[in-house]
């Protein structure tokens, strides 16, 4: 099961949501970040600039601010709410490098 098609999902829904609330935006848009997903068999990266994300691409970034590890499945879970994001870090189906602030912006995804 790929996860490029989800992922892109969210990406999408994050901007749908940056257009719409102003005060998310205005949360948002002093961010850059660069953030890595690695699901073992599948990896991506991105980057967050002007409340927007760009370069969605199937490969991992050197030295990225956020790096997400779990699995697709996990991953999945994740984004259709039948794996909470709290239940999954403590354990530790999903593990996360970054700084403390930067993992809270992942709160917005999920």
């Amino acid at each position: 099961m790929s996860m490029e098609a989800p992922i892109q999902i969210l990406i999408d829904k994050f901007h749908r949501k940056m257009e719409k609330d102003e005060q998310a935006r205005k949360d948002v848009m002093p961010l850059r970040k660069t953030i890595n997903i690695d699901l073992s068999t599948e990896h991506y990266s991105m980057k967050l600039e002007n409340a927007r994300i760009e370069d969605f691409k199937s490969h991992m970034m050197d030295d990225a601010d956020i790096t997400l590890m779990s699995t697709p499945e996990n991953l999945q879970g994740l984004i259709d709410g039948t794996l909470r994001p709290m239940k999954a870090y403590i354990t530790k189906k999903i593990t996360i490098k970054g700084k403390v602030q930067d993992l809270m912006f992942l709160k917005k995804f999920f």
